[in-house]
Parts: structure tokens; sequence; C-alpha cells
């Protein structure tokens, strides 16, 4: 319906890679030794985090785009390598989907990322304000959301007010399908992102200025992906500054039934 032009073909090989990937580097780098994650499967007795790659592989499949097989198993590689190879304190700081995306972007000549793909409609804004409100809840990070979309509002706002245009303008500009995808899935990631509270707002509010400036001066419809690979180094900065604990997934375990039931 939104002539997104998806190719199975590439949609199964950026899953595939992700699990390969994925599979292949955690045995490489724990030398086989089977310790489990939290969501593992055991894999030739490794524990795989199939969760993980998952995520990242359908993010790469609703963002970029190419019509060459090896240029999405290349960007899927590159994103779930740099899980393993750019960590500090057993924590890695880029967003792996993001990262693939600027790679694939900047190493080939066959990929793109279409931000205007998902229209301005503002059912769509109420679907993933809707699916993102379920996943910020569990992970707690509705703060940073808050704080990048309360920011680039607010500079567009003043942007909008000294160039004189009308308000339609600035609320085509903040109901971008692309724009409320970035905010409410891939700015939030709790694994590469500042542990603290006071972190992750000012991490935020940099991200925002950041994509105001490159999309506005330089005129890049791709500020945002570029503004997050930017800063991601930012977060091994902040996490210094201000120590937190770094985020886990919550492990739920299923109900035992009494001897009287």
């Amino acid at each position: 319906m939104r002539d997104w032009s998806l190719q199975p073909a590439i949609v199964a090989t950026a899953i595939l890679t992700a699990l390969l990937t994925q599979a292949l580097l955690s045995c490489s780098l724990r030398l086989c030794s089977g310790n489990a994650e939290p969501g593992g499967r055991w894999l030739s007795g490794v524990a795989i985090n199939w969760r993980s790659p998952l995520i990242t592989a359908l993010g790469l499949s609703l963002l970029l785009r190419t019509d060459h097989i090896a240029t999405m198993a290349f960007a899927t590689s590159i994103a779930i390598a740099s899980k393993f190879l750019f960590k500090t304190n057993n924590k890695h700081f880029f967003n792996p989907a993001n990262l693939g995306i600027i790679a694939a972007l900047t190493l080939t000549n066959d990929a793109w990322v279409s931000p205007g793909q998902w229209g301005d409609e503002i059912w769509y804004a109420f679907i993933f304000i809707g699916a993102g409100g379920m996943v910020l809840k569990r992970v707690g990070r509705w703060d940073t959301t808050g704080m990048f979309l309360a920011s680039y509002a607010l500079l567009e706002a003043i942007r909008n007010l000294y160039l004189g245009w009308t308000w339609d303008v600035w609320a085509h500009r903040m109901t971008s399908g692309s724009l409320l995808l970035f905010a409410l899935f891939m700015v939030t990631d709790p694994r590469s992102i500042p542990n603290a509270r006071p972190a992750r707002l000012i991490w935020a509010l940099a991200i925002a200025a950041l994509t105001f400036i490159l999309r506005n001066q330089f005129y890049l419809s791709t500020a945002v992906f570029w503004a997050l690979f930017l800063l991601a180094p930012l977060t091994i900065v902040l996490d210094k500054l201000w120590e937190s604990p770094r985020f886990e997934w919550k492990q739920f375990k299923k109900p035992q039934l009494s001897s009287a039931g």
C-alpha cells in the first residue's frame, strides 16, 4: 500500500545474516563457552541471544533500501559485529541497526533510506505511539523519547516562527512516520544509550539539536541517523559522569501450580 518495494529475499537475507553473524561471533569471542544469556538458545553448544539480532534485522528491513542481497548482507553483518567490537565496560555504544545503515550508505553505491516512506498521516502517529508505548513502558525509557521529541519540536517551532511559516508546515514535520519510528524504537535502545536518567536527557537533547542542524543547515534528509551515529560515543562519557546500573531485561518465570491446584 505504501509502495515500499520490499523484497522478501532482501528481508530473509537480513534475518539469516543477523542470526548467523550473531552465532559465529558468539562462538568466536566466547570460545564456545556456552554461557547463556537472557533470551538465549543453545546452538552447537553456544548460547545465542536470538532476540537482539532479530530486532536489528527487522529494523534494517524497515529502514534500509537496496536492490542487492549482498548489500543487505553487508549492512546486517556490520550491524551485528558492532555489538561485539565497539564495546566499553561490556556495553556496546553504537545502535546496531543505525550503524548498519550508515555503513551501507557510505561504503556501497546501491543503498538508500527513504525518510518519507511512511507519509505523515495522523493514524501513523497513533500506531507508532501505541506500539512504542508498550515497549517503552517495559524498558522505562519514555524520558529519552520525550526529551528528543520535545527538544526537536521546540527547535522546529522557533524556526517556523522566525520564517513566518504557517503551522501546518511544523505539523507536517513532526508527524513524519520516520521521525516517530526513530524516536520510539531507535533512539531508546536501552542497551546502547546512557544508563542514568540525567545522562539520557542530555544525550537526547544533543541528538535533537544535531538533527535540527543537519536537516535545516545542511539539508540532510537522513539527519536523524547521522546524528545518532556521530553522538553515539558520547554515551561513554556520560556513563562515566553519571554512574548507574546497566539495563538488563527482566526475566519472567512461568507460574507454578500449587499442590492444591
